[in-house]
């Protein structure tokens, strides 16, 4: 415990979204004068990283310099991983997962009781497009009850975002700490070598990955200069390094789906100093300022973006990651809840805590939904029924305690077979919808019968 609350007390961050930062943890480790001296300060290694070719246009170049204690080149051959992972997928095709159009649904898996690592604990669920060729994503899961003793993992396929739903997670990486709880995200951009501790004990989240792309945050438009997530908001790590010799580290690398280890015999985290705009980051979703729809209808959710990795295509994401926070609902003569609706995208949605909004029963924390391209989807019955029968009454009203968010996608995803044979898969999800019933008269609704008179019943203060 002690040991943990030094960890914490030591814990500093530097604020900023793609800026161009510098840390370094002994005064005068940073080069002044340029990137690869002949000797760079105490002996130190240059070493670059970089998330972008070299020639990419300035304002979309990421890359960073690392000076370290030994080169990351130092390590034995890559061999593959004994026993092999089998439920990573990096490579969507007819030989490890399925196109399915119906809603999908799963309950919260267990964690384990036998001993499991993040490494250990991640599985894929769907996913589209291939790493090699650097166009795609996939969608993941993770379960996990110990930490990564003795090696660290690197994904050379792409860029992980990390949502944990429950226990915290202590990211140990090359420029530095993160401490990420449960209503929290993380990015770890790709070739980052990390290892992930878990303070509570035990984890359970969801991980998207995108191949080709990094992750920016979306234009506001006609919001203006302000709003959704604030840059500042946005924490990136402060140099932190371990010295001393570490027989028999592994290395864990992620390469075409497939997992290679390798093994040293120091820590990978022995960075002294680093400046640069490529670089892990976390931020806190409680900071996100919403907006909303304040006279009628609702709002599109986009209006919610987080995060967009985009495509060539103007307005088209290969992943964009949305989420449902706490918010004021005031909107007159409307249907609150999100609307029915077929996409031409495919929505992934998960809960980190509290309920959804369009599902009364059956979406719990640390579940998840897929709702494929052009498939039907919308409130259940029960959110159906019970808002229609408040329409004399609908007072503003505050949704609380819940964070919900989606993965959301222009390619079609398929998903893996173990997801789709998986105990936790939900085969009566259809039935929240089969309940529907028709309303429909020819006599005509007043629109006056629909104006907002008294307190909605539940409702916050």
């Amino acid at each position: 415990m002690e040991e943990q609350k030094k960890k914490l007390e030591e814990l500093k961050y530097q604020s900023g979204f793609g800026n161009h930062f510098s840390s370094e943890a002994i005064a005068g480790a940073l080069p002044l004068d340029q990137n690869s001296p002949l000797l760079c300060p105490y002996g130190l290694y240059a070493e670059q990283i970089s998330g972008t070719s070299f020639t990419s246009p300035r304002k979309l170049n990421q890359r960073s310099w690392l000076y370290r204690i030994k080169p990351s080149v130092t390590h034995e051959p890559f061999k593959p991983r004994v026993p092999a992972h089998k439920k990573l997928v990096s490579e969507f095709d007819a030989s490890n997962s399925r196109t399915n159009p119906t809603q999908l649904r799963w309950r919260p898996e267990d964690i384990p009781d036998s001993e499991t690592d993040f490494v250990d604990g991640l599985y894929t669920i769907c996913g589209a497009g291939s790493s090699f060729l650097r166009h795609g994503f996939a969608i993941h899961m993770y379960v996990a009850n110990k930490g990564m003793k003795d090696s660290a993992f690197c994904n050379a396929d792409g860029d992980f975002l990390l949502v944990p739903q429950t226990g915290r997670l202590w990211i140990e990486t090359e420029c530095g700490r993160l401490l990420v709880s449960p209503g929290e995200i993380a990015v770890i951009p790709q070739g980052f070598r990390f290892s992930i501790d878990l303070p509570d004990g035990k984890s359970r989240g969801y991980v998207a990955e995108i191949y080709g792309a990094h992750f920016q945050l979306p234009d506001l438009g006609p919001i203006g200069a302000n709003g959704l997530a604030a840059p500042r908001d946005f924490l990136a790590p402060t140099a932190w390094f371990e010295e001393g010799l570490r027989p028999e580290y592994t290395i864990v690398q992620k390469f075409g789906g497939e997992l290679f280890t390798a093994k040293q015999d120091f820590s990978p985290f022995n960075v002294v100093a680093w400046h640069g705009n490529y670089v892990p980051y976390k931020y806190d979703l409680q900071r996100f300022c919403p907006y909303n729809t304040v006279l009628l209808d609702h709002g599109d959710p986009s209006i919610n973006t987080v995060l967009t990795a985009p495509t060539d295509k103007p307005g088209v994401a290969l992943l964009d990651f949305v989420i449902f926070p706490p918010r004021w609902l005031v909107a007159e003569h409307t249907f609150r809840p999100p609307y029915y609706h077929r996409n031409c995208m495919s929505e992934f949605m998960g809960l980190i805590y509290g309920a959804y909004e369009a599902k009364a029963d059956g979406f719990l924390p640390g579940g998840a939904s897929l709702h494929s391209c052009m498939t039907p989807h919308g409130p259940d019955t029960t959110t159906y029924e019970a808002t229609i029968a408040r329409v004399n009454a609908m007072a503003p009203s505050k949704l609380t305690g819940t964070m919900a968010f989606m993965f959301e996608s222009a390619l079609i995803p398929r998903v893996c077979h173990w997801a789709l044979e998986s105990p936790f898969l939900d085969h009566d999800y259809y039935q929240c919808w089969i309940g529907l019933k028709s309303h429909f008269s020819r006599i005509a609704l007043n629109k006056t019968n629909v104006e907002p008179t008294e307190k909605e019943p539940g409702a916050s203060e």
